[in-house]
């Protein structure tokens, strides 16, 4: 194994991590929006990575892997922003943009007398 593709398959396994963790924050996030914000940030970031370890490893394709790249930087903002305006102006799970920790833990310890 040559250390080209050593350090493509590195940045390859980075980019499966970033896609990784934006998978879980889709279903860990607590409401719409932050699903939203998980989903497009680390998808994005995975995304680009393994488009670059994919470049590293095969040199030979990076016009097209460069062409993919820039479709996900321009389409995935713009997508998730036309979620989030859809989620506001539908009052997809009004409430739950907002979140007080200490109004609960409050609550929580008047229950407990």
């Amino acid at each position: 194994m040559e250390i080209r593709e050593l350090i493509g398959a590195i940045i390859v396994l980075i980019g499966s991590f970033f896609l990784f963790t934006a998978s879980i924050g889709l279903l860990r996030m607590p409401d719409f929006f932050n699903r939203i914000q998980a989903g497009t940030k680390a998808s994005t970031l995975g995304t680009l990575f393994t488009l670059l370890g994919i470049a590293v490893i095969n040199p030979l394709w990076w016009p097209k892997l460069l062409i993919i790249g820039l479709f996900v930087i321009i389409t995935n903002p713009v997508s998730s922003h036309v979620l989030a305006r859809a989620g506001y102006y539908a009052k997809c799970e009004e409430g739950k943009m907002e979140r007080d920790d200490l109004k609960h833990l409050a609550k929580a310890k008047k229950e407990e007398q």
